[in-house]
């Protein structure tokens, strides 16, 4: 039981491929569009059906001997403006659709920049259909007679097939066609749209050879674009019906109604057979090319498209159209699909209609199509680098990974770059000008394009049943309808067959009784019809003997025809092979001959361009030699002038501090006398006061006729001396310092970077605790609690300005450190024009008490005055505030 649930669980193995060593080469064709104005400048000549060579335009960068760079591309083959579309399909398209309806997969897209002509080159025009249409006509013209009912193959959400029986298929039909809530599938009896009627004509059909006549057949269409590298399905009804604004519960939209929800996207996943599919994408099943392309031209019409400069319908996505082929062999009868899904070969056709390579300067693009323009580069891009590395991969032998995933044009067809299909691809040009360099560019990528080579696909394996068992059944049918109208004809015959046959034996004695004692006429009959039956039993057996022998000598002669026919198509096959063979080989020579060809030619111009690389070297080693003398000499110049200019600095230097220091002496000289002056004046009047004071007291009593110590009032004045005495030396007064609002207990992580000024301000905020930092890292943060950044700028007036942005360190659950800004603290420095105070005297002094202006003149009183300022407010030094009065002690 144990070992049962083993196998039971166990992961599958993945199946192995067949391994194929042949290999060839990616098919890569280029296609020149016609000139849209005769005044316009060609860039591109069409030299053979295989090369094309570009001239640069006038006014491009040219070489360094003055001449213009003519460059030379191969391609496959090179299609001129005067090539219709028939050829073109001929030679692009109907190898894969051959290849298609024979169980091989194909991959086909058109490169170019904008304007260059892809999508009529994939789509075409009414009366000049494109490859997709001439595609769609020749696999239904091959198929028709084959074509399975519908709904005998059904898809599964798996990119597999499922077979139904005729009842069930039946049964589907009724119930779609009953149930009006599926849309039906657009039939080729309703009217087809105006904008592609008559895309091929009759004599344009064209049907594939070698069609298995003995399998069923069914195709189904997918229709999807890849834009801003999302996949969206342009076949889904719901499409038009998806972009809605968004509505809460209380019924009141939640976005205004210019704001709408985008389509859903669709993702892409992996079947069992490691192939990319687009998951929930929408498969159509066809059964007629008009009905085909009607289904196609609806999705087109949903494709993103707008107008630049460079086009008016510029493909803004990349488009993916996908055949499907079903193919499943007939039973042993002939008659009905056989039910078995591991013998359904599902083979696929992928038409990619890439969006052009642009640049936004000439477009012109503005806000969205920039985004699209970035995002349909960026995935061209990508294609371009999975390329180099297969490239490198198969010619250095390297085994680097392919980035596949990095868009979803390449993730969605790595499968055919690794062997699943045929890869081809036309390069759409425009010969003008004005597109030189994009299309250089591309000339680039696909000459390396035609390097890569893919593995080339396996054939399919045959099934083991008996060929032409539908022609035998069809063939039986007919006869059996011949003998239904021949049968009355054919009972006339055998009653005179059987008349003769009966007419051949013995005749019978007469039967007649006349004596019922007679005993000799009855045993006479009774004899005759014995031997009567004898002869019938012996004509039974030789028919049956006869009939035995020639049915054995029909099947052995069929066997024999069966052998010698197996025979004959495993000799046809094998000369098929070997033909395919010598025509590789043959190729191969041919393209190592060109290969050589071009190396040759490319070694003459490396020569050529050594060349010139070595006289330009000569000739700028000179010059740098030029160069590097005139710079020392330079050099000895900037030398003698800076000297000079030092001396010249230092004189004027030194004679400003003289300067400086005399008018200093002589301004300190001048407000001494005023201060002697006004002291002078005030003591005077404070004698004046004394003694006026003096003379209005009444005399002591004779208690009171005690002496007194004078008061210092009353003491005289002392005498000055003519001269000015100098100034009393007075201690500085300290300036207070007023801590940060962000000190306290905390420790703070400082961070001043190393391109901060200091200002030399005498107010500074002061955080203690702090661990200096000029860049922040996680020890220092780990042992904070809070984070101050200290950034300066130049406010309008033109002065710096610094602000302190504060914040916590915040633990994050991740073992690390965030810091969260709390506060932003302004410090700011300002100039201003402070009035000169003029002293005032002592008469000015209100009868209140109050202090004046002139009271600030006392250098006491000055002294004991502190000035409070907070970090972050408009008062600076130099600014003139009112002080607060410091509180004498005690």
């Amino acid at each position: 039981m144990s070992c049962f649930l083993h196998r039971k669980f166990r992961t599958p193995r993945r199946p192995k491929k067949p391994l194929n060593n042949q290999k060839d080469p990616v098919g890569v064709y280029c296609r020149v569009r016609p000139l849209g104005g005769g005044d316009e400048e060609c860039c591109i000549e069409v030299i053979s059906s295989t090369t094309i060579q570009l001239h640069a335009p006038e006014g491009f960068k040219v070489n360094r001997n003055g001449e213009y760079k003519e460059t030379q591309y191969s391609f496959k083959k090179v299609f001129g403006v005067s090539v219709s579309q028939v050829e073109l399909f001929e030679h692009v398209a109907r190898p894969l659709v051959d290849d298609l309806i024979h169980g091989k997969n194909g991959l086909l897209f058109t490169y170019g920049v904008t304007g260059s002509g892809k999508t009529f080159t994939m789509t075409g025009s009414p009366g000049q259909g494109g490859l997709l249409p001439r595609s769609l006509d020749m696999i239904f013209n091959s198929i028709g007679p084959y074509q399975a009912k519908r709904y005998v193959f059904k898809t599964d959400d798996k990119n597999g097939m499922e077979i139904q029986c005729e009842v069930d298929a039946l049964l589907e039909r009724q119930r779609r066609e009953n149930n009006l809530s599926v849309p039906k599938t657009p039939s080729s009896r309703q009217r087809i749209d105006p904008e592609i009627v008559d895309m091929i004509t009759t004599e344009e059909a064209c049907k594939a050879d070698g069609v298995d006549e003995d399998s069923s057949y069914s195709v189904f269409v997918s229709y999807i674009e890849i834009y801003n590298n999302y996949i969206y399905d342009l076949l889904e009804e719901t499409q038009e019906e998806a972009v809605k604004p968004k509505w809460n519960g209380g019924g009141t939209p939640v976005r205004q109604n210019t704001e709408f929800i985008p389509p859903q996207s669709k993702i892409l996943r992996e079947d069992q057979n490691h192939n990319m599919y687009v998951a929930g994408c929408m498969e159509v099943e066809v059964k007629s090319a008009e009905e085909a392309f009607q289904v196609f031209w609806r999705g087109q019409k949903k494709r993103k498209v707008a107008n630049t400069r460079l086009n008016r319908e510029s493909s803004r996505s990349h488009s993916v159209f996908i055949i499907k082929l079903a193919q499943a062999p007939l039973d042993a009868d002939g008659d009905n699909v056989l039910q078995d899904k591991n013998q359904v070969n599902v083979s696929q056709l992928c038409l990619v209609d890439l969006a052009g390579s642009e640049r936004t300067g000439r477009t012109g693009a503005e806000g969205t199509r920039i985004r699209e323009a970035g995002n349909i580069n960026q995935s061209l891009l990508n294609l371009r680098t999975c390329i180099e590395i297969l490239r490198e991969n198969q010619m250095c032998g390297t085994n680097k990974m392919v980035p596949y995933r990095d868009s979803k044009v390449t993730h969605l067809f790595k499968n055919y770059f690794d062997g699943e299909g045929k890869v081809r691809m036309v390069v759409c040009v425009n010969p003008k000008g004005e597109d030189y360099e994009e299309t250089l560019l591309v000339m680039r990528f696909a000459e390396m394009t035609q390097e890569v080579e893919v593995a080339r696909p396996v054939d399919r394996p045959i099934c083991g049943l008996t060929p032409g068992r539908r022609h035998k059944n069809q063939a039986f049918k007919e006869e059996l309808c011949k003998l239904d109208e021949r049968r009355a004809p054919v009972e006339t015959d055998l009653t005179a067959f059987l008349n003769n046959l009966v007419l051949s034996l013995p005749p019978l004695p007469s039967c007649e009784l006349t004596d019922p004692s007679d005993d000799v006429t009855l045993p006479r009959l009774i004899e005759a019809l014995h031997n009567r039956q004898r002869i019938r039993q012996t004509i039974i057996e030789e028919y049956n003997r006869a009939a035995n022998t020639m049915k054995s000598l029909l099947q052995e002669l069929d066997s024999n025809l069966i052998s010698k026919e197996n025979f004959i198509h495993e000799q046809n096959g094998k000369l098929i092979e070997k033909d395919k063979l010598i025509q590789n080989n043959m190729a191969e020579i041919e393209r190592l001959e060109k290969k050589t060809k071009m190396q040759e030619h490319k070694m003459d111009i490396l020569q050529k361009t050594t060349k010139i690389y070595e006289e330009d070297k000569r000739t700028l080693q000179q010059e740098l030699e030029t160069r590097e003398h005139r710079l020392q000499r330079e050099l000895s110049d900037k030398r003698r002038l800076e000297q000079r200019m030092h001396g010249v600095v230092s004189d004027t230097q030194h004679k400003w501090e003289k300067e400086c220091e005399r008018r200093v002496n002589a301004m300190q000289l001048e407000m001494q006398n005023k201060l002697w002056v006004k002291d002078e004046k005030l003591k005077q009047l404070k004698a004046i006061v004394v003694e006026s004071k003096a003379s209005t007291r009444p005399d002591p009593t004779p208690r009171q006729s005690r002496p007194q110590r004078p008061s210092r009032d009353e003491c005289p004045p002392p005498k000055r001396s003519a001269s000015p005495s100098p100034l009393p030396t007075t201690t500085p007064v300290r300036p207070l310092h007023r801590r940060s609002r962000s000190a306290g207990a905390e420790k703070w992580v400082d961070h001043k970077p190393n391109s901060s000024l200091d200002l030399g301000t005498v107010l500074q905020p002061v955080i203690p605790n702090s661990i200096q930092v000029s860049a922040p890292n996680e020890k220092a943060l780990s042992k904070c609690d809070r984070y101050v950044l200290t950034h300066q700028e130049v406010a309008s007036d033109g002065e710096v300005q610094t602000k302190l942005i504060k914040g916590e360190v915040i633990k994050t659950r991740g073992g690390g450190q965030a810091v969260q800004f709390t506060d932003i603290e302004t410090l700011k420095q300002e100039l201003t024009t402070v009035p000169s105070r003029k002293r005032k005297s002592s008469e000015g002094v209100s009868p209140s008490g109050d202090q004046q202006e002139g009271d600030w003149t006392d250098v006491e009183t000055r002294c004991s005055v502190a000035v409070e300022m907070r970090a972050g407010s408009n008062m600076g030094p130099g600014y003139e505030h009112h002080g607060i009065t410091k509180r004498r002690k005690p």
